[in-house]
């Protein structure tokens, strides 16, 4: 005879934010998967909102982590001042490539993942660890992207007081995970900037890890104005509405936000 349960038994702890979420039925779902016929006619009928460009390297004191503002739908310009370059935590930055709404809820999770684990552990979570719980985000969300919804290909960047250094990671629609050791861009505007960034890396006059701020954020916009040139979906720099691209700087000290007056000044004496 099986004894009975006392009531006051105490329940494990789930072991992170997102088994939490899980257990309370709040995780974001993936879309179940529906015949293909079904999916071709959602894809048509359905216009996704889709976010790019966004590029990141790393200079001589840590990591820039920009990204231009355009979001558009098909042929459509949705929205001219997105934001695509998220903060997760005082050393953490999230840029999205995709569409928005996926992206900015897993930005949401991962944010709370992390405050989750800092206030149940009293630590900080480690640098794999942060790593990892974007990946399996992505994972959980294999199945709306497989039936053409829902894409998101992100870039991590973070600064690891443990090994005294910037660390920069991109990644695939599936969850994999790569280590950049110079920079990373994804989206639609990504071969013109890949191409700007390999060209300065390796002929510039510095490489990317000893360039000053200053010419990290000149870099940085260049690229993004290269990229709109031959890519409707990036924006680039604005220069009627007067709309620049979000840059984000990681140091040891934790995340440094551009004004844009300070770009503007820097693209009207040195690009425009």
């Amino acid at each position: 005879m099986t004894a009975p349960t006392d009531a006051r038994t105490p329940v494990a702890a789930p072991e992170d934010f997102s088994s939490l979420l899980k257990t309370r039925g709040l995780y974001p779902q993936a879309p179940a998967f529906a015949a293909q016929s079904a999916v071709s006619s959602q894809q048509s009928a359905l216009s996704q909102t889709q976010a790019t460009t966004i590029l990141a390297f790393k200079y001589a004191v840590g990591v820039l982590v920009a990204g231009d503002r355009r979001a558009t739908a098909g042929n459509v310009l949705v929205y001219d001042r997105a934001d695509k370059v998220l903060e997760i935590d005082q050393h953490s930055l999230m840029a999205i490539a995709g569409v928005p709404a996926t992206a900015w809820e897993m930005a949401r999770v991962l944010e709370h993942s992390f405050q989750f684990y800092r206030r149940s552990q009293l630590a900080e979570m480690s640098l794999e660890g942060k790593v990892r719980a974007l990946s399996k985000l992505l994972r959980d969300n294999l199945g709306a992207v497989l039936q053409g919804i829902g894409i998101v290909v992100p870039i991590f960047a973070t600064y690891d007081h443990a090994g005294a250094a910037a660390r920069l990671y991109f990644y695939d629609a599936m969850g994999a995970q790569f280590e950049a050791a110079d920079y990373a861009t994804t989206g639609s505007g990504s071969p013109a900037v890949r191409s700007v960034l390999h060209y300065e890396n390796t002929w510039g006059k510095k490489p990317l890890a000893k360039l000053r701020e200053e010419d990290a954020v000149l870099l940085a916009l260049r690229a993004l104005d290269t990229a709109a040139e031959s890519d409707t979906a990036t924006g680039g720099v604005d220069r009627r509405g007067r709309i620049y691209p979000i840059v984000k700087l990681i140091g040891s000290a934790g995340i440094t936000t551009l004004p844009e007056k300070a770009l503007g000044k820097l693209f009207k004496k040195h690009v425009a």
